[in-house]
C-alpha cells in the first residue's frame, strides 16, 4: 500500500462550493519519519523506480531527487491512477513557489488541470497550515498553459478532452476556500499568503461569493498589517 493512501473527506471539509471529483488527501506518516518534502519524493521515485541513492544533506537531497524525477513524469504517456495522491503530496510540499511545477505539470497532464486544483482547494480547505501554503505555491504552477508536444499524456493526436481542464467552478470554490481561510487564520504569514493572492476586482468573483468577498473586504479595511489593508484598498479602488 502506498504511503500516501486516499480517504474521503470528513464531515468538517465538505465543499460548500459545489466541487466534482475533488479528492481529499490524508497522508498516512510512514512509521517514525514525519512527512515532509523528501519523504514525498522518494514516495514518487519509487513508484516510478528511480533510485535513491543520495547521501547530501535533506533539502539538497529532496532537490536532486525531484529534478532526477521530473523528465521520466513528463515523458509517460499516463500515469497510474495510484500516482496521483504521492505527486500532488510532493506537489505541496514542495517549499520552492517555482519548481513544485515539476509535480504538478505531469499531473495536469495526465489526470486533467480539473482534478489537480480540485485536490489543491482541498488541501485548502483542510490542510495544516504548511499544506495550505504549499497548495497557494501549487495553485500558481496549476494554471500553466498546456502544450500538445511537451507531453505524450496531452492526448493522441493532439486531442484532448476539454472535461479534464474544465475549471470554472474550482476557481470558484478556491476563492470561497481562501476567504475562509483568511477568515479563521490566527497566523498572520497564513492571513497574508491567502489574501494576496486574490483579486481585488469584484467581476472575478461569481455572485454567490459577493457577501463572503463583503466580509473580507471588511476585515481587511481593519486589518493591523498594512500589506492587507493595502490589498483591501486596491480592491476598493477597482470597485469590488
Amino acid at each position: 500500500m502506498s504511503t500516501f493512501s486516499t480517504q474521503r473527506s470528513s464531515w468538517l471539509c465538505l465543499p460548500t462550493w459545489p466541487v466534482q471529483n475533488a479528492v481529499m488527501v490524508e497522508g498516512e506518516r510512514s512509521g517514525t519519519e514525519p512527512r515532509s518534502f523528501l519523504t514525498c519524493v522518494r514516495e514518487v521515485a519509487r513508484l516510478l523506480g528511480v533510485g535513491d541513492i543520495a547521501t547530501e544533506p535533506k533539502d539538497l537531497h529532496a532537490r536532486r531527487l525531484a529534478l532526477a524525477v521530473r523528465k521520466p513524469l513528463l515523458e509517460r504517456a499516463r500515469l497510474p491512477e495510484e500516482w496521483f495522491d504521492p505527486l500532488m503530496a510532493a506537489a505541496v510540499y514542495d517549499p520552492d513557489p517555482s519548481l513544485c511545477r515539476w509535480f504538478v505539470e505531469p499531473a495536469v497532464y495526465a489526470f486533467g488541470r480539473r482534478r489537480v486544483m480540485a485536490a489543491l482547494v482541498d488541501y485548502l480547505r483542510c490542510g495544516t497550515d504548511a499544506e495550505r501554503a504549499g497548495a497557494v505555491r501549487a495553485w500558481y504552477c496549476a494554471h500553466a498553459p498546456l502544450r500538445a508536444d511537451r507531453s505524450p499524456a496531452y492526448g493522441s493526436n493532439g486531442i484532448r478532452n476539454p472535461a479534464l481542464d474544465e475549471s470554472q467552478d474550482i476557481e470558484a470554490a478556491w476563492l470561497e476556500a481562501s476567504m475562509q481561510v483568511f477568515a479563521e487564520a490566527t497566523d498572520l504569514q497564513m492571513s497574508y499568503r491567502v489574501l494576496l493572492n486574490l483579486p481585488t476586482s469584484r467581476a472575478a468573483y461569481p455572485p454567490p461569493l459577493h457577501q463572503l468577498l463583503a466580509s473580507t473586504l471588511a476585515s481587511a479595511r481593519a486589518h493591523p498589517d498594512p500589506h492587507i489593508r493595502r490589498w483591501a484598498a486596491a480592491a476598493d479602488h477597482e470597485g469590488a
